[in-house]
């Protein structure tokens, strides 16, 4: 789900910087 959200919010919004951020502090 997270991924899925991810991407999907990396390509609409545009922020992948933001969206990469909140990913690795999630994976970490």
């Amino acid at each position: 789900m997270s991924r899925r959200l991810f991407t999907s919010e990396s390509v609409t919004e545009g922020h992948p910087d933001k969206m990469a951020d909140q990913i690795s502090d999630s994976i970490l």
